[in-house]
This record gives structure tokens, sequence and C-alpha cells, in this order.
């Protein structure tokens, strides 16, 4: 019998026998020699999988190339800037979210300045003990005769204010006016730290609070920046941090851990005044809810647009 015979050009192969030829270019599958490997199977496109970040890196490297690239870098990412796409597993199974609305009211009457709530802050959330890691701080705010405030806040607030040591700006004009003012994550309903996240990172839950998914977060500090009210930071790299990973964007949520097991945020059960207050604004008879229809409350930075879930009594005289 007599072998194939291959053409060493073009690799076709004629068998003398029926006079056919075969060229494996047109059809790999018909070649009959043993040393060629069959072709992997072909992932389908729709099940391939690329890790985020490795994603995140080739939209980095295009999006600046191309203008008006908005809609490319959602595709890359597959994230929408709602603010709504990462959903986490709930803190509590039982916990129902979509039941509740969380409101808060500072009351600067009452505040005396004493930093506790900074510290109960800290100790409860596991936030670093620099002053410029803070979920919550407080203010001094000193007014003088000619309508300026001047604002401080050593350390955070964290060890109190010296009894009668007005801040430095202050140089001697008459005060007509001083107040501790306490505070925090405003939890806006129009905020912009979930419109810049570029991740979907920073999302607001159906309870209203804003969290952060530290799976997703790629600490690019964009929703630092963006936040109007100071209330973010970056966690840094060491012993102590909130949820055990460096490098994300950390800041107040109510203590959400608390709160969705039918606790208080740690600040209110330590304010030795009740300067804090915290509830469900869809319960009537909530401390917020009771507190809003009795005293007037005011909005920092109303103008802005960003609608605060976090509402003060006593600064009716400021903007913010």
């Amino acid at each position: 019998m007599t072998d194939p015979v291959t053409d060493p050009v073009t690799d076709a192969v004629t068998d003398p026998v029926t006079d056919t030829v075969t060229d494996p270019a047109a059809d790999p599958a018909a070649d009959p020699r043993t040393d060629v490997p069959a072709p992997p199977p072909t992932e389908p496109l729709a099940d391939a999988r690329i890790s985020r970040r490795a994603l995140l890196g080739v939209g980095a490297v295009a999006v600046p190339c191309l203008a008006g690239s908005a809609l490319l870098f959602d595709w890359l990412t597959g994230l929408a800037d709602d603010g709504t796409t990462a959903n986490p597993e709930p803190i509590s199974a039982r916990y129902d979210a979509t039941a509740h609305r969380w409101g808060f009211i500072v009351d600067t009457n009452r505040c005396i300045g004493c930093g506790l709530c900074v510290v109960a802050c800290k100790d409860e959330n596991n936030v670093p003990d620099e002053p410029e890691y803070t979920r919550t701080w407080v203010e001094r705010h000193t007014t003088t005769a000619d309508g300026v405030v001047h604002v401080d806040s050593p350390e955070g607030g964290i060890y109190g204010f010296e009894p009668g040591l007005a801040p430095a700006a202050v140089d001697g004009s008459a005060v007509t006016d001083v107040r501790f003012v306490p505070r925090l994550c405003m939890q806006c309903e129009e905020s912009p730290c979930t419109t810049v996240c570029p991740v979907g990172a920073t999302y607001r839950a159906a309870d209203g609070v804003i969290l952060v998914d530290e799976d997703r977060c790629n600490g690019c500090g964009y929703c630092v920046v963006a936040c109007p009210y100071g209330a973010r930071y970056i966690v840094p790299a060491g012993d102590v941090t909130p949820r055990g990973v460096a490098g994300v964007a950390d800041k107040c949520t109510f203590c959400y851990h608390r709160i969705t097991n039918g606790g208080r945020p740690a600040c209110v059960e330590v304010c030795p005044v009740g300067a804090r207050l915290f509830g469900d604004l869809n319960d009537p008879a909530s401390p917020v809810s009771v507190a809003k229809r009795e005293v007037p409350t005011t909005l920092l930075r109303e103008d802005l647009g960003t609608k605060p879930r976090v509402a003060y009594i006593g600064m009716e005289g400021e903007a913010g």
C-alpha cells in the first residue's frame, strides 16, 4: 500500500489510491497527520471573565483618549454611576432596609464639646487615632460682632475644648456667639459621592444610608474630593482599619451594624446631654420626627441642593 504524499510547500496531502487532494489550511479537521494538535475550544464571549481592576485599567487608558466617552467607561467597567449597583450582603438577615428612612438631628444648643462622641465612634468602628481620619468630629463656631464665624477643631475635638479659649483668628474682636457643632456624613439624598464614584462602590441603601463596598472601592479618592462636607477619608495602611481593608474610602454610616440590629449609633448612645438625636423618619414617634415637628431645624449648605438627612438645631444664622 502506498502512503499519502504531502506537498512540502502547501502541506496538501495527495492520496495515491483515490487521487484526492486534502488541503489542511482549508479544513484543519481533515488533516490526517497525527502530529497536528486539535484546536482548543473557543470560550463564548458572554462567559469570558476578567477582573474588575484589570478592566478598569483598560478604561483608565482608553477613556482619556476619547472625547465624550462616559458611556464607554460605563461599558468597560460594567457598572452604572447611579450609586445603586453595589449590593453586599445585608448586615442582618432580619433587617428590611425598605421599611426605614433614617434621619439624624444635632442640637447645637445642647452640645458641650466634650468629644466623647468622637472617642466612641473611633472605638466602635476601629477608626485610626489620627484626627485627619475620622467619621465624626466636633467644631467650635465662634461668631464675632462683624458677623464672621471662626471655626476651629483641635484634634477633631476628641479631647474637648479648653474653656474660655477662643480661636486665635478672633484676635480680640467682640464675640457674640459660641457653639459646638458636631459633624458627620450628611447621608445626602442627592449625594455627590455616589455620582462621581467610577466603580459604584459608594452607594445608597434602600433606607437612605450611604455605604461603601470595600470589595469594589479602588481608593481613587474621587468621593473624598466631591464631598462638600469633608466627611470622607481614605483608610491608611496600619493595624487599625474600620473593616480590615486599607486604601479604601470610609465615612460615617450611622453605625450601620448597630442600627440594622435594633441599636443606635455609638455617638448617640454616649452623648451625655442628648445633643445627638437619631431615628426613623417613617416613625412619627421617633426622636427625629418629634424634633422636626416641634423645633426649627437647619440643613448645612442647603444651597448646594444635596438634601442632607442630617439637620441642625441652633444653626439658623449659618449657611454651612
